[in-house]
């Protein structure tokens, strides 16, 4: 499958990807309407925050607006969600987002978008059999 990667020691921090991601999905510059997020920790070095297509939020959905496509992505079916934030809290890498504006969640596809426009080429679309935790390089 096809997944995001992120490389830390190549992050500066710019919020590119942040921007980028809340202009594809949403039309604004907003990040926190971003599916990718980016935080600096005390020793000034970068993580990033993203869905890894596990799949454990699907089955805690009890409206199953959720479902993984013959990609392996992890899809978030807006018809059918309710907003009740099952999967919000649920995610063991707090990668599902809700925004006060939406009544959806939403996630990261692995669109690539964020990674077409990094400047360092921190993110990458890379090709993994089993999804791992956000920052673990492929």
């Amino acid at each position: 499958m096809k997944v995001l990667s992120f490389n830390p020691e190549r992050c500066i921090g710019c919020g590119i990807c942040e921007d980028v991601c809340s202009e594809t999905w949403f039309k604004v510059t907003d990040r926190e309407k971003s599916r990718i997020r980016i935080s600096e920790g005390e020793n000034g070095s970068f993580s990033a925050l993203y869905c890894v297509q596990a799949g454990d939020c699907i089955d805690v959905c009890p409206v199953e607006a959720l479902s993984r496509n013959k990609q392996g992505i992890v899809l978030v079916k807006n018809k059918v969600c309710v907003g009740c934030l099952s999967c919000v809290g649920f995610c063991p890498y707090g990668a599902m987002f809700y925004h006060p504006d939406q009544t959806q969640v939403f996630k990261c596809v692995a669109c690539g978008k964020c990674a077409d426009a990094c400047p360092e080429n921190a993110l990458e679309i890379v090709e993994i059999d089993t999804p791992r935790a956000p920052g673990l390089q492929v």
